[in-house]
C-alpha cells in the first residue's frame, strides 16, 4: 500500500492559497468597511450592472459560488450600510432583486481598483496579472471549477435534490 505522495495535497494547497488571499483582500478592503466575501457580492454586482443586470440574490449566488443563505445575510448587512438595495421582484415575490447604490457604486469603483493592484501583486511570482503563466493558471482553476459538484458528490442530497413521494406530481 503506498503511503500517498510526499509533500501537500492539491486541495490543501488550493485551500491554503485561498485563505491566504482571503486574509489579503480582508486586510486590503478595511478601510472601505468590506470583507473579502461582501467584495465578491460588491464586485459582482459592479460588474453585473455595468452589463445592464440586475441580478436576484439567487443569481448572485450562482454566480459567486456562494450559499443562497449567505448571500442573502450579505445582501441585508450590505443594504443596512447603504451599499446596496433590495427589492422584490414583481414577477416573482420570493425573488430579491439587487443593485449597488450611489454610494455603493462608490465604494466598488474604489474596491475594485484596491483587489486588481493586490491580486497583481499576489501573482508577481507568476509575472503578474497579465502575465502568461497568470492566464495558464487561471485556466487550470477554471477547469477544475467547471467540474460540477453533483458529479462530484452522486450522494449528496444538496447537490441531488429528491423529490418527496408525496410530491411526485400524481393524481388521486
Amino acid at each position: 500500500m503506498s503511503e500517498g505522495p510526499p509533500g501537500p495535497t492539491p486541495g490543501f494547497l488550493v485551500w491554503r492559497l485561498a485563505n491566504k488571499w482571503r486574509v489579503a483582500v480582508d486586510r486590503a478592503l478595511a478601510p472601505l468597511d468590506l470583507t473579502h466575501a461582501k467584495y465578491a457580492l460588491v464586485g459582482s454586482l459592479y460588474g453585473m450592472q455595468h452589463a445592464g443586470e440586475r441580478p436576484s440574490q439567487r443569481q448572485l449566488a450562482d454566480h459567486t459560488g456562494l450559499e443562497a443563505l449567505y448571500v442573502s445575510k450579505l445582501a441585508r448587512a450590505l443594504e443596512a450600510d447603504g451599499i446596496i438595495e433590495r427589492t422584490r421582484d414583481p414577477r416573482d415575490p420570493r425573488a430579491m432583486r439587487l443593485a449597488l447604490t450611489e454610494p455603493g457604486l462608490a465604494v466598488a469603483r474604489q474596491a475594485v481598483v484596491v483587489v486588481r493592484e493586490l491580486v497583481d501583486r499576489l501573482l508577481e511570482p507568476l509575472g503578474g496579472l497579465d502575465a502568461p503563466r497568470t492566464g495558464a493558471f487561471t485556466d487550470e482553476l477554471l477547469t477544475l471549477l467547471d467540474v460540477p459538484l453533483a458529479h462530484l458528490l452522486p450522494n449528496d442530497p444538496t447537490t441531488h435534490p429528491t423529490t418527496h413521494p408525496t410530491t411526485q406530481g400524481t393524481s388521486p
